[in-house]
């Protein structure tokens, strides 16, 4: 009967997982069928569920209507750019706050914490004039960069996975084999923060690629990243969701290449928690 209730309790579990698994997906297959149809076909009732021959038409139109080449190409130089010194300053920051004793640690930290309380947009007046008026960089890309390369909150999540990923015994063991602190981050804490790195670099390279608000405020339709030009798609008295959809997929799928790319690296980052747990 014990055997029994496992199965069945194995069979749920999997059944579950299926079910979680197609509403996930769901969303991203009606994507590429509405990117594939006409507007006519996405509102017929009941709906269309196939994919339809249209597909290249609509992405031809999506290029032809607005820059998507430049959107593209933007969208990637500026989240691929952020996403490197989000990485490389916060492990940096990481393991300082983790490993390293130094006077007015703890206040330091709690600063850094306490920035993230603080909403965004409270600080893009300030950071609009300092962008336009000071650096001159107004519809320039170093004006996404630029503001976004350190980041509290990569901070802190590397700050709590440094603090149990190097044990204290093997930093003593380098310093006695003549390591310097340069070499203890580079030989021993960036190995050990691989698979939280990748986490954060997936999180941060998704973040900046869909951000809308900041681009909005200091970009234009002549130099735009990639979510201007899906706001440009769906402009206009009649939208035309066809090639707004259209647009969106073309736009999700650098996001799930680098969800690919990063993924055996969080993958080994859980199976190594779960052998020290």
């Amino acid at each position: 009967m014990s055997r029994n209730r496992q199965l069945s309790a194995g069979r749920g579990v999997y059944a579950t997982l299926t079910v979680g698994v197609l509403l996930s997906v769901f969303p991203l297959y009606w994507t590429v069928v509405a990117a594939s149809r006409t507007n006519t076909d996405i509102h017929r009732v009941p709906p269309v569920l196939l994919p339809g021959g249209n597909l290249l038409h609509n992405l031809g139109q999506a290029f032809a209507r607005t820059d998507m080449q430049l959107a593209l190409a933007n969208s990637f130089v500026v989240s691929a750019t952020v996403t490197a010194g989000v990485v490389l300053t916060s492990s940096l920051a990481g393991f300082a706050f983790a490993k390293l004793p130094f006077r007015g640690r703890s206040p330091l930290l709690a600063t850094v914490v306490a920035t993230m309380m603080v909403p965004t947009q409270l600080g893009i007046i300030p950071l609009y004039i300092m962008m336009a008026d000071w650096f001159h960089w107004a519809d320039h890309l170093q004006a996404l960069i630029v503001p976004a390369v350190a980041n509290a909150f990569g901070v802190f999540f590397l700050r709590q996975y440094l603090v149990t990923a190097v044990p204290d015994e093997l930093l003593d063991a380098a310093r006695m084999d003549g390591c310097t602190t340069r070499g203890l981050y580079w030989h021993v804490a960036l190995p050990a923060a691989r698979p939280a790195m990748a986490v954060l670099g997936m999180l941060t390279f998704m973040a900046t690629w869909n951000d809308f608000y900041w681009p909005k405020v200091v970009m234009t339709q002549q130099n735009p990243t990639v979510q201007l030009t899906l706001s440009e798609l769906a402009s206009g008295y009649i939208k035309d969701y066809s090639l707004v959809l259209t647009g969106a997929l073309v736009a999700g799928l650098p996001v799930i290449a680098v969800f690919l790319v990063m993924g055996r690296q969080i993958i080994d980052g859980i199976m190594q928690g779960a052998m020290k747990g």
